[in-house]
């Protein structure tokens, strides 16, 4: 199936993380033109020579996404530098503390929400316009399982991504007129650095790696094991592309559980 994305300009935050770099990869298999994120220069470069490339159709970014004027300039960079934008995935984000509510700290829920919620907020702020002007495009947030299952002591992410889809909702209801769709893709727990150290937090060192996937995939519906990276990825392409396009406001599962079982 042909998803019509050659050429197309994408903006990924977080490219240089385990579900960001996937989804780098996935954009640019189907010949679009990716401008991504990092908080790192190290990382960028480490990554930009692994990405199997044609001149010009990839670039990165330093920008920090927990600071308004940073956004704005890596989305004003990124048209600088591939003329316009066409594809919006606000991928960037913070697993948080796990902590129960009585020792949660106000400056934590802040770290969590800032990059969780209020870095996509500020992003569409910077980018929509462009798409608006066009009337056309699409945007991709990377939100949550955590959306639909709450969890017990991880109140500021999992609250962080109900506000995310939410957040993501009301956007779609305004692009809508403007034939822009917007959703959102739900992944559960995916094998990346990130889900290690979630691991560490709830479990410290009284589980291995092997034991704590069994006790939180031991339920999935189907394989008994944590996403890969490039499922999300492939859920993220199909959402921005035309074959998509009378779909919006929709948060896709990549869990192979909370569908099943909500």
């Amino acid at each position: 199936m042909d998803l019509k994305l050659k050429d197309k300009v994408v903006l990924v935050t977080g490219g240089t993380g385990g579900i960001g770099t996937a989804i780098v990869k996935g954009f640019l298999a189907e010949g679009a033109k990716v401008a991504f994120s990092s908080t790192s220069q190290a990382k960028i470069d480490a990554l930009l020579p692994t990405l199997d490339a044609q001149e010009g159709q990839v670039a990165g970014f330093v920008a920090d996404m927990t600071k308004e004027e940073e956004i704005k300039n890596y989305v004003e960079k990124a048209k600088e530098c591939f003329g316009t934008i066409d594809i919006v995935v606000p991928n960037a984000g913070y697993e948080g503390k796990a902590h129960p509510v009585q020792d949660m700290t106000l400056d934590l829920f802040e770290q969590t929400y800032m990059l969780n919620v209020f870095s996509v907020m500020l992003l569409l702020k910077y980018s929509v316009p462009t798409l608006i002007e066009k009337k056309s495009g699409s945007v991709v947030v990377i939100a949550s399982a955590a959306a639909y299952e709450p969890t017990a002591g991880n109140s500021a992410y999992v609250s962080s991504k109900y506000a995310v889809a939410g957040l993501t909702k009301c956007v779609a209801m305004e692009l809508g007129p403007c034939g822009i769709p917007v959703n959102y893709v739900c992944p559960g727990p995916v094998d990346t650095p990130m889900m290690l150290r979630i691991e560490k937090d709830f479990f410290g060192d009284s589980m291995s790696h092997e034991e704590a996937m069994a006790m939180l995939a031991g339920s999935y519906a189907m394989d008994k094991r944590y996403a890969k990276p490039e499922e999300v990825a492939n859920a993220v392409l199909y959402l921005a592309s035309e074959v998509s396009a009378h779909t919006a406001g929709m948060g896709m599962h990549v869990d192979s559980k909370v569908s099943a079982t909500s």
